[in-house]
């Protein structure tokens, strides 16, 4: 899953696709390096980050979205507002990519419910990203985090979402400390216990600054490229990138050691 922030102030690549000629130019790039999905994101969702209007956001990603669905690729909206997802569906986006998963919106489920064909992905979610991190208390990260993320799946199945449409994010860097993001990372496994596919996003977030001391983003993408090939031998879903070549590789390098 390939990012492709309409931002002006993600935390990796804020302003770099904030217009739409970059944006689309930024797709076309990803798709001839062979990305499976580009997931559009009109707001940013870093820590500290202040909301942006809903028709800021669909100013932004719309247009986006509409332009790269004649292009055939499979497209991801990165919101927690259902009309956003609404929208976006219309406009050919195949997954809602959620990081509240269904909290932030009431509406979002029976939004998913009654689009059987859409795949959803939930985040597991302490709270806007404003003050997230202050919601960093784990006894148990991976207990805690694998419990909450069960009771967002029998709730929104009881919405009457599909469990075929449900695909489960562990919210790397949300609400977690460095040390946080580590365990859930090393104990991958016992979320696939939960039996949904599993999507997992560190491409240069801060954690990995703090291990290498790197305080750029782009400085991390060495190590995102080491965990995209751990999580590809741990079985999960997809990893959600900002770059797509490498990671493609280093996927195809753990696929053929399986052959």
């Amino acid at each position: 899953m390939g990012i492709l922030n309409v931002t002006p102030d993600s935390f990796a690549d804020g302003g770099r696709h904030f217009d739409f000629e970059s944006a689309i130019n930024r797709a076309k790039e990803m798709i001839s390096e062979g990305v499976d999905i580009i997931d559009v994101g009109g707001e940013s969702t870093r820590p500290g980050a202040d909301r942006v209007t809903e028709e800021i956001e669909r100013d932004r990603v719309i247009p986006v979205i509409t332009e790269l669905a004649e292009l055939g690729v499979t497209l991801s909206i990165d919101t927690t507002r259902a009309n956003i997802a609404q929208a976006a569906i219309g406009a050919g986006a195949t997954i809602v990519n959620d990081v509240s998963g269904g909290l932030a919106d009431p509406k979002m489920a029976a939004l998913i419910a009654s689009n059987p064909t859409i795949q959803y992905v939930v985040m597991h979610w302490r709270g806007h990203s404003k003050d997230m991190q202050k919601a960093a208390e784990y006894q148990n990260v991976v207990s805690e985090v694998k419990d909450e993320l069960d009771e967002r799946v029998i709730a929104l199945t009881k919405s009457g979402v599909l469990p075929e449409q449900i695909i489960l994010d562990p919210g790397i860097g949300f609400a977690k400390s460095s040390t946080h993001n580590w365990e859930l990372l090393k104990n991958i496994d016992r979320l696939n216990l939960l039996g949904f596919p599993i999507l997992v996003g560190v491409s240069r977030k801060r954690f990995l600054g703090d291990l290498l001391g790197a305080s750029a983003a782009d400085d991390r993408e060495s190590a995102s490229i080491a965990l995209t090939t751990y999580l590809a031998k741990a079985g999960v879903w997809g990893v959600r990138t900002h770059s797509v070549k490498p990671h493609r590789d280093a996927i195809a390098v753990v696929e053929e050691m399986r052959k």
